[in-house]
Parts: C-alpha cells; sequence; structure tokens
C-alpha cells in the first residue's frame, strides 16, 4: 500500500473545487469537521483519519464525474477541507517528530 502522502499528491480534481476546499481549511477545526463528516467522538490520528476521508472523497468525486443526481457539491468540499487540514496536522507532527 502506497503512502499517504503519494495518495495525496495523486489526487487531481477541479481548479474551482481545489480554490473552496483551500479557503475552507484555513478555518479546519478537527473537533467540529471530523464529528461531523465521519462520526466520531474521540478523535484518531491525522494518518488513520486521512485514509478514510480520501475513501469518501474518492466516492463523491466519482459522483461528481458521473452526474449523480445524489451528488453534493458541500459535501464535497467539506471532504476536501479535512483532508487538506488532516494532511496539513499530519505534515506538523512529522516536522515536529523530527526536530526532536
Amino acid at each position: 500500500m502506497q503512502d499517504i502522502l503519494s495518495m495525496l499528491k495523486q489526487l487531481h480534481r477541479p481548479r474551482l473545487l481545489v480554490r473552496a476546499a483551500r479557503l475552507g481549511a484555513q478555518e479546519y477545526n478537527r473537533d467540529r469537521h471530523l464529528k461531523r463528516l465521519l462520526g466520531y467522538h474521540t478523535l484518531p490520528r491525522a494518518s488513520s483519519v486521512l485514509i478514510q476521508l480520501i475513501e469518501a472523497e474518492r466516492i463523491l468525486d466519482e459522483q461528481r464525474r458521473s452526474d449523480d443526481a445524489g451528488y453534493s457539491l458541500p459535501k464535497h468540499i467539506d471532504f476536501l477541507i479535512a483532508i487538506m487540514g488532516e494532511a496539513r496536522l499530519m505534515s506538523v507532527s512529522r516536522s515536529d517528530a523530527s526536530q526532536e
């Protein structure tokens, strides 16, 4: 299985989705977002959450590409925001661990 950062680098989404997610990621709140998106009460590590978020976003992207009537643009953006926020948290924690 490839590592999470490689999986993130392979994501290619429309610029408008990415821009909206980048703006939202500035206000990312792990407690609020993950509880709403994944239903967590106790929050796991960023790496394990990222895998779940990437899979859920992949399904949303398939719905978008196939013009599925159940596709939700706001939900898709929310998942992209969470992915960006968790990736940022994971990279910060990795850099903190390497400095110790």
